[in-house]
């Protein structure tokens, strides 16, 4: 059962609210209720679910969704990100940067989903504003100040993936036949703690297996395609 525009719309953030206009359509209907849960966007059979953090809350939520509806999981990584302080009048771009690859943070609780034949994850590659304000309880060492919102300012590419081969392919080149979590790092210039996320996704997927050690790292291999 349907029920009205508008409901969680209270507790959306910017970039959630920004992203939702983008992907909306003539027709499209916001906050559906559907299978006991609410759906951000649905376009005839097809929901569109936008979702900024981690999927760990989708755990019991997209299989519910994925068992009789298609579902397009929006996910959106900032390439560049500019910190935004109202009370300081200051704006300075953020010395990190994320890429596709910095899904697999977000996809590690939920790895044996993408390949459900429902489901197709889009990474939308965006520059954003972080907007920060003044916490007198954070702890000083992270500034006294917290973020409260994310801001859309462009879009710079989406990538839509259906499968964890689809984000394999995107490394295969740059890896050896054999491979650890720091090769997995490398091939994506991320963090070490990244190609653990990305070797843990790929495994529980299929994609690669373990193979052996070197010291205290795993080596893992290219899984071979099922006969």
């Amino acid at each position: 059962m349907a029920q009205p525009s508008g409901i969680g719309e209270l507790n959306e953030r910017s970039l959630h609210r920004a992203l939702k206009a983008l992907y909306a359509v003539p027709g499209s209907l916001t906050e559906q209720s559907i299978d006991g849960y609410v759906a951000d966007i649905v376009i005839g059979e097809r929901i569109i679910e936008i979702h900024t953090g981690i999927f760990w809350p989708l755990k019991k939520k997209l299989p519910r969704l994925l068992a009789s509806h298609p579902v397009t999981l929006v996910h959106p990584i900032a390439k560049d990100r500019y910190i935004v302080k109202p009370a300081a009048g200051t704006r300075r771009k953020s010395p990190k940067h994320g890429s596709v690859f910095s899904v697999f943070a977000a996809i590690a609780s939920i790895p044996m989903l993408l390949g459900h034949p429902n489901l197709t994850l889009e990474v939308v590659i965006t520059v954003e504003e972080e907007v920060r304000v003044p916490n007198e309880r954070r702890n000083r060492r992270r500034g006294g100040w917290t973020a409260v919102d994310r801001r859309l300012v462009e879009v710079v590419e989406i990538h839509r993936i259906r499968s964890m081969g689809d984000l394999f392919a995107m490394l295969d080149p740059r890896l050896s036949d054999e491979f650890t979590t720091r090769d997995l790092a490398a091939a994506m210039g991320s963090s070490r703690r990244l190609g653990q996320q990305a070797a843990f996704c790929f495994r529980e997927a299929g994609v690669c297996r373990i193979c052996g050690k070197v010291g205290n790292a795993l080596v893992y291999e290219r899984a071979k395609p099922r006969a």
